[in-house]
């Protein structure tokens, strides 16, 4: 990735309230391997099925910082979309979601705020029977327009 030209999301005046975007997750395995790895969190709710067959779970949930994480991902790679940045995040959980579960995302734009650089979603998910998993919202800095290289590129000639 590093020295890989990128496309950036959508700019601020590319935006249009009203603009939706919808996409899933399937929570595997290696995915919350991977998240109990690089944090260290060794919650029996999140990985032994012993202890959250005794709870009103169930069987185990997924950790909700994870949803929360495929909701950063629509932001950073779809809407806007790259060089994005969460600023503020208003969510709930009101259901778990469990392991091998499939999470389908709405993200609508409610709010454009040019002043301030600033984007409002409201996301939904819900899980395989339609019950909502997170819902809430999002102030968002899409990504700014860059300089123009042929100015910096010609401070070297005279």
């Amino acid at each position: 990735m590093l020295g890989k030209k990128r496309k950036l999301g959508k700019k601020i005046n590319d935006i249009r309230s009203g603009e939706k975007f919808e996409t899933s997750f399937t929570v595997e395995d290696r995915d919350l391997l991977m998240y109990l790895g690089l944090t260290n969190d060794a919650n029996p709710l999140y990985i032994q099925h012993d202890y959250a067959s005794q709870t009103p779970f169930k069987r185990p949930v997924v950790p909700t910082v994870m949803v929360f994480g495929m909701v950063s991902s629509i932001v950073s790679m779809h809407l806007p979309g790259p060089g994005s940045h969460i600023i503020h995040q208003n969510l709930e959980y009101p259901k778990p979601v469990y392991h091998y579960g499939e999470v389908r995302f709405l993200a609508e734009v409610t709010a454009i705020h040019k002043e301030e650089h600033e984007v409002e979603l409201h996301v939904t998910g819900y899980d395989e029977e339609g019950d909502e998993v997170v819902k809430g919202t999002l102030i968002v800095r899409p990504p700014y327009e860059p300089d123009s290289m042929n100015a910096i590129s010609l401070e070297n000639f005279y």
